[in-house]
């Protein structure tokens, strides 16, 4: 079982779109995920046009992908460095702790990630 930076279960972070780097819902990751998708963000148009500036543009359809194009709302599974990178230059979007995967530890700590948690 997977588990979140709680040491509990990991809760999907979202299936419309289908986010991870599996497309299950969940923020999981193995070793030949080179981007450690992790982090289980509630993306903001800033956080979008800030990552498209560093040549990741997650606006745009990649249908043979299955990627739909994000907006402003969604949830998505980031990689932890991009998001650690957005964080640095006050980019950084808002996160779901419950469903951020625990490999986050390992990259930032837990009081870093709970000051951009999202208030439920």
């Amino acid at each position: 079982m997977e588990q979140n930076v709680f040491g509990k279960p990991l809760f999907s972070c979202c299936t419309n779109p289908a986010t991870g780097y599996f497309r299950d819902g969940l923020c999981r990751t193995l070793s030949q995920d080179t981007g450690t998708h992790t982090v289980c963000a509630l993306v903001s148009q800033e956080f979008l046009d800030y990552s498209a500036s560093k040549g990741n543009d997650l606006m745009t359809p990649i249908p043979h992908w299955q990627f739909p194009g994000l907006k402003s709302g969604d949830k998505w599974c980031l990689c932890v460095s991009r998001w650690l990178e957005a964080e640095k230059a006050g980019k950084a979007p808002y996160i779901i702790l419950e469903a951020t995967h625990e490999k986050t530890l390992q990259y930032a700590s837990l009081e870093l990630l709970k000051k951009y948690a999202v208030k439920n």
